[in-house]
């Protein structure tokens, strides 16, 4: 099974090559304390300029590669950053997530 931070680096940078407008991952639930739990998905935010259908359908096989290749399961959440201040989850990401940038390195 693979680290966190190696799973986040893939993300990144698959998101990277696809979408010019990726801004970074937050990381919140479980996997906060850097670890991921065998019987926990890895939680992510994913924050674009654009979010829209067809994001949604270029992001999904890159999640489902990451998770067969590394056996893990990813719950990820695509948001711009408007959308994704006016969610439910907005609050408890905010309050103990972990944010990555979109070089998949870790800010703070």
């Amino acid at each position: 099974m693979a680290n966190l931070d190696e799973v986040i680096l893939k993300l990144s940078k698959a998101f990277n090559r696809i979408f010019d407008d990726f801004k970074g991952i937050y990381v919140f639930g479980a996997s906060t304390d850097g670890k991921i739990h065998e019987n926990e998905d890895i939680e992510l935010v994913a924050l674009f300029d654009i979010e829209d259908k067809s994001k949604r359908t270029q992001i999904w096989p890159i999640i489902g590669k990451i998770e067969t290749e590394n056996d893990v399961c990813i719950d990820l959440y695509p948001f711009t950053e408007e959308g994704f201040k006016n969610d439910d989850m907005y609050e408890e990401v905010m309050e103990t997530g972990i944010f990555y940038n979109n070089k998949g390195e870790k800010n703070g």
